[in-house]
């Protein structure tokens, strides 16, 4: 969430730059909830201690065996009066609180502004050797016989995959080369719950906005993970950290999965858009000052991984009508997929600042004083899209799927043969 205070200081410039996201919210209604929210607390203060010198002067009373009658009535009218005000109070917070968890992230003063994936902004290339096929990956799959859609939609349903034999091995291969990695850029590899309940998905942003999109487990407040950014970030929940903890870097290989409400009809064929897939997540907490580098270093981190693989890729910096909910600032790297002509995301890189922090309660303490700390996060990188990636920059109409140099010393084959 943001912050209140700079909410109530800058009111129209907060909201003209949300708004730039193609959002229209009128914030000043959450602020005038927040400032009766301030008044209803300084008369409650008020009257508690009203109520504590009252009672204070009824001991008196009573302790020289004098008349109390007259205080004890107005103590009573001051613990009704007091409940009122505390009913009022938990009214009002709540619907701040509730009012502001609908509120996005506000953009970097950087972002550039645009209303869709259009107006982003393509911010470095990288390219390496041409192809040789212009074949998707599904029919690579299928004349490799290596990937059946048809069992999978049987066993779940459509939107799943079955990988098979040499091409499953590839999968697992892909993701001990990320994780490898990794660890060789100082994330900690952890072991996290595939389920999380609604406290940790409220405090990286994707509830309660964002329910439509994620599995729940029926008559739980569950739900499955839609990435490894929920387990991780959450790790860290309600916690302090010390400066000479940060930064703090972690990492995890999930199945990830979402429901894609609203993507109907887009990228139902193949791969690309699925219920379930899997992901390296990378994720750091860091203090506000080096967040900025910290996002850098993360994205190098990530890109990374398709050097090693020598598939040509970008990064694009997303504009403010294209940012996620709880994003200041993102980069997505977009790895080029030679059947459609054009680059699709594999990573999504980003700043989040101290809004997932806040919701989160995650703090850093110094000598001086407790700060929120920033989260950064991004995949490290998603398996699936690099396997697709990977099936159509290295097949060879007449030998079959290539494996990339990087992956050799995890598989014991060099390439897996046309059916």
């Amino acid at each position: 969430m943001i912050d209140l205070k700079l909410l109530k200081n800058n009111l129209k410039d907060i909201e003209k730059k949300i708004n730039s996201r193609g959002e229209s919210f009128d914030l000043s209604t959450i602020v005038l909830d927040y400032e009766k929210k301030n008044s209803l607390q300084i008369e409650i203060e008020d009257l508690r201690n009203q109520k504590k010198q009252v009672s204070k002067e009824i001991g008196e009373l009573k302790k020289n065996k004098s008349n109390s009658s007259e205080q004890e009535k107005r103590s009573d009218e001051l613990s009704t009066n007091l409940s009122k005000l505390e009913k009022s109070f938990e009214e009002v917070d709540e619907k701040v609180n509730k009012n502001l968890s609908l509120v996005p992230n506000i953009p970097h003063e950087k972002c550039p502004n645009g209303n869709s994936e259009e107006d982003n902004v393509e911010v470095h290339r990288k390219e390496y050797k041409n192809p040789k096929t212009n074949l998707d990956h599904v029919e690579i799959g299928e004349k490799i016989d290596c990937i059946n859609f048809d069992d999978a939609t049987k066993v779940a349903g459509p939107r799943f995959v079955v990988l098979k034999n040499k091409l499953a091995q590839m999968h697992r291969a892909l993701i001990q080369l990320m994780l490898d990695e990794a660890m060789k850029n100082n994330y900690q590899e952890c072991y996290v719950p595939h389920i999380v309940n609604s406290n940790s998905l409220f405090g990286t942003g994707q509830l309660p906005k964002f329910a439509d999109d994620s599995f729940k487990v029926e008559n739980e407040e569950k739900y499955l993970i839609p990435t490894a950014e929920v387990p991780l970030t959450n790790l860290f929940r309600d916690k302090q950290l010390a400066v000479d903890e940060l930064p703090v870097m972690v990492t995890a290989h999930t199945p990830c999965y979402r429901s894609e409400a609203g993507s109907y009809g887009k990228d139902t064929r193949g791969m690309i858009r699925q219920h379930q897939f899997e992901k390296v997540e990378l994720v750091q907490i860091v203090h506000p000052s080096n967040s900025n580098d910290a996002l850098n270093s993360l994205i190098s981190h990530a890109s990374s991984i398709l050097d090693m693989l020598e598939i040509s890729y970008r990064h694009v910096e997303l504009c403010t009508g294209d940012l996620g909910f709880s994003a200041s600032k993102t980069i997505d790297i977009e790895v080029w997929l030679p059947s459609q002509e054009t680059f699709r995301e594999i990573s999504s890189c980003s700043n989040f600042t101290d809004f997932q922090a806040r919701r989160m309660n995650i703090k850093i303490k110094d000598e001086k004083e407790k700060i929120l700390a920033h989260t950064i996060n991004g995949s490290g990188l998603a398996v699936g899209r690099c396997l697709v990636a990977i099936m159509e920059n290295y097949f060879d109409e007449n030998k079959g799927l290539i494996v990339p140099e990087a992956l050799k010393k995890y598989v014991n084959f060099e390439f897996i043969p046309l059916k």
